[in-house]
């Protein structure tokens, strides 16, 4: 709302969308009547925009002028690209890099070519499940709210379709970045709320970090992908690459 503010009054002095005698006549009541009066101008042309990004998310925000804005479902219905730096071994309660940490999991034996294969159960058509962590509603709640007050899921999050038009690692950094796992952790009641959550639907579940063994453990490999997505994919991706086999979810 922030970039909507700040174009308003951009529009509202412009002939490209305001008509030149409603223009005139908005400029004359601003001077004859003070500024109690200026909102009019900002509010002469009705102005939306199309969703917002993530806190950390650089890319395209969409805006609807007018008549527009009863559109912009229809120009948000495409195709999306997206392209994100992933770090291994850390889930974070927002699913990027400023949330808490979650749990941990071993990662230095991990390879390119596993991620690879794993990508493989992501490409078109599939069934997705919107992430726990998200503002959708389930019974008039929001998810974060059932796992971070130890509320029971009512049911398991629906899963929706969407289309996963390429997804590929376009740079593997491995360990030569700077990027590092979020220095906030859940606390053991934090957790136990989390299980709680989602015992009613996934029996018994079990959150706890699995300690890495080795050195240089501040520095999980991290990889580049790139994807190209239908509406409505969330763009979470969590991968579990487990010591004795490759599982996806």
């Amino acid at each position: 709302m922030t970039v909507i503010n700040e174009i308003k009054p951009l529009i509202a002095r412009s002939r490209l969308f305001v008509e030149e005698e409603k223009l005139k006549k908005a400029n004359s009541q601003q001077r004859g009547r003070g500024s109690r009066h200026k909102k009019y101008g900002r509010e002469a042309v009705k102005i939306g925009q199309g969703g917002t990004l993530d806190p950390l998310a650089d890319g395209v925000l969409v805006i609807g002028i007018g008549k527009g804005t009863k559109k912009l479902t229809d120009f948000l219905d495409c195709v999306k690209e997206y392209r994100t730096t992933c770090l291994l071994g850390c889930e974070t309660d927002s699913y990027d890099s400023k949330g808490a940490q979650v749990r941990t999991a071993p990662w230095k034996h991990v390879t390119r070519e596993q991620i690879e294969a794993a990508l493989d159960g992501f490409r078109g058509e599939i069934m997705q499940a919107p992430p726990i962590f998200s503002a959708l509603k389930m019974d008039g709640r929001p998810l974060y709210e059932y796992a971070r007050n130890g509320i029971p899921l009512p049911r398991p999050i629906e899963k929706r379709k969407v289309t996963v038009y390429s997804l590929e690692i376009v740079e593997w950094l491995g360990p030569e970045h700077s990027f590092r796992q979020p220095e906030k952790k859940y606390t053991d009641d934090q957790k136990q709320a989390l299980e709680k959550a989602l015992s009613s639907v996934e029996g018994n579940p079990v959150i706890k970090d699995e300690p890495e063994e080795g050195e240089n453990l501040n520095v999980p490999t991290a990889f580049v992908l790139r994807m190209k997505v239908s509406g409505g994919t969330y763009d979470t991706l969590l991968l579990s690459l487990d010591r004795g086999k490759d599982v996806t979810r």
